[in-house]
């Protein structure tokens, strides 16, 4: 079993080791992160309210085709969950509700943007 788990083939200490892959080593707050923006929609709802300080729930769906209500509804409150945005209930009728990123979800916007160019100057290989 231990054979087939690469990383400990590497010659590093314990101490180093812990660094990276200990329970508040670095492949664990990346993997948290990663969680958070997994999701079909959670991306481009991002990327959207970056865009734009403020939105409505029916504004975004107009803006990304293909989404739907339950979809955006449960992408949006697991974002809000998870500290990355922002809802804003004016308790109005009609109902009116406004999303935008929070202070986290705007520091995360450049390390977006950055993966982003890693993915330009990195085109996929063909095959």
């Amino acid at each position: 079993m231990n054979e087939s788990i690469t990383h400990l083939k590497v010659p590093v200490a314990d101490d180093e080791r812990r660094v990276c892959l200990g329970p508040d080593g670095s492949m664990a707050h990346v993997s948290r992160i990663m969680r958070m923006l997994s999701g079909r929609w959670k991306l481009p709802l991002l990327f959207r309210l970056f865009a734009a300080p403020t939105l409505r729930s029916s504004q975004l769906l107009r803006d990304m085709p293909g989404i739907s209500q339950k979809v955006l509804t449960q992408h949006l409150r697991e974002l809000e969950r998870d500290g990355l945005l922002l809802r804003r209930d004016f308790a109005e009728q009609p109902p009116r509700v406004e999303y935008q990123l929070t202070q986290a979800g705007r520091e995360l916007m450049p390390v977006l943007v950055a993966l982003r160019e890693f993915s330009r100057s990195h085109p996929q290989a063909k095959g």
